[in-house]
């Protein structure tokens, strides 16, 4: 079974920037589209961006113009770029494979965003 490694959370002051990564233990990128969700505390799991296996890109409207999902396939690594981060982004945010069969998921990376 395909397993997820999320990686790059931290802590970092309103208006920085993180990477975070999500690494694949074999090649998906071609048969399943790759997503970041984020849960907050008291809060139910959102989508926070999408990457479809064709390559495209689609955002929440909470991000979007300050997050950018990519892929490196030969890497079998997705990565989620958060600049400008707002107190609000602090959440754990979780890598998720879409599958008909029922979707994988990462265990988590912290990110906080201090005022």
């Amino acid at each position: 079974q395909v397993q997820l490694v999320e990686s790059g959370g931290g802590l970092v002051q309103a208006g920085g920037s993180l990477r975070l990564s999500c690494a694949a233990s074999r090649s998906i990128f071609s048969i399943y589209a790759m997503g970041w969700y984020r849960q907050a505390p008291g809060k139910q799991r959102e989508l926070v961006a999408l990457i479809t296996i064709g390559g495209s890109a689609n955002y929440a409207d909470s991000v979007k113009g300050r997050f950018t999902i990519s892929r490196d396939n030969a890497k079998n690594t997705v990565y989620l770029q958060l600049n400008n981060l707002k107190p609000e982004d602090t959440a754990v945010y979780y890598c998720n494979a879409n599958r008909p069969v029922g979707d994988i998921w990462g265990q988590g990376t912290q990110v906080t965003v201090s005022s």
